[in-house]
């Protein structure tokens, strides 16, 4: 089990939790617990762990720590690696909406199942950067609300705060299509799950084995209708939305984009591919 001893969920309590847990119902089971030391270091654990054996990594974290994870598994190249992910951060969005029993359950039960993973390529040939997402991939208002939420507090009013603040001074981003012409957008977003923020509900049948992921974008509109739009995420869904295999762009300024709860940043001028990688993750649930 790979946790952050600074959570904001209690990771290091849950940890042990579950280990006092298991080690009542499945005596025989070697269970380790590793805190992370520096941003990155899950995925460095991840790699290192999964390049042996058959292992359970367990990620006690939220979405950015389950992130590392996944990218560190998908890394060494390991078939046989398992990942799962015992929330304890702040949204959880990953977990919520796969989440089919109790983690310890799921552990002594054994019953793996393979989800898709979003594959995200930024540049070409040699310079070319792989890293894998559990849950979506998101550009525009999803990465920088994030920023702001990092430099700030977490809690329900200050977050609530922290985004409208975010949005007022909030600016579109433009994009070159792969498939022809500059779009001014201000929201694109690549799911492989239906939910997002904890509130947010992006599709009617999203799911992480479909072999597809939904595409939820926002063309550059007034602010009023962007507002209404997150309004309508949070009340009652977005609907149906299109979904891909592929989606290929060009960044025309520096963008940033958020891969499951880590923000990257991307520089003007480069190329970027999103793609779904059917059944890529073991997983219990």
């Amino acid at each position: 089990m790979i946790f952050n001893p600074n959570s904001t969920g209690n990771a290091r309590e849950r940890a042990e939790e579950l280990r006092d847990e298991l080690a009542e119902r499945t005596p025989d089971l070697p269970v380790e617990l590793i805190p992370t030391e520096h941003a990155g270091h899950g995925r460095e654990l991840a790699e290192r762990a999964a390049a042996t054996g058959a292992p359970l990594v367990i990620s006690v974290s939220g979405d950015g720590g389950y992130s590392e994870v996944v990218d560190g598994i998908m890394r060494s190249g390991s078939d046989r690696a398992v990942a799962a992910v015992l929330a304890a951060g702040n949204a959880n969005d990953h977990r919520r909406a796969t989440r089919e029993q109790p983690l310890a359950d799921a552990v002594v039960a054994g019953e793996v199942t393979r989800i898709d993973l979003l594959r995200l390529t930024v540049g070409t040939g040699d310079a070319a950067r792989t890293q894998w997402a559990h849950s979506y991939i998101g550009l525009g208002l999803t990465p920088i609300v994030a920023i702001d939420l990092e430099k700030g507090s977490k809690g329900s009013l200050r977050e609530i705060v922290t985004v409208v603040r975010t949005f007022a001074r909030f600016r579109p981003f433009p994009l070159d299509l792969a498939q022809g012409g500059r779009v001014r957008l201000d929201s694109l977003l690549f799911a492989n799950i239906d939910r997002m923020a904890k509130y947010a509900t992006l599709s009617d049948d999203g799911t992480p084995d479909d072999g597809l992921f939904e595409v939820v974008s926002i063309p550059h509109t007034s602010k009023l209708r962007v507002l209404l739009t997150a309004l309508r995420a949070i009340t009652r869904g977005l609907g149906p939305q299109p979904t891909a295999r592929t989606f290929a762009f060009t960044t025309v300024k520096p963008t940033p984009m958020q891969v499951d709860g880590e923000v990257l940043e991307v520089p003007a001028g480069t190329p970027v591919t999103v793609d779904i990688a059917p059944a890529a993750l073991a997983t219990i649930r």
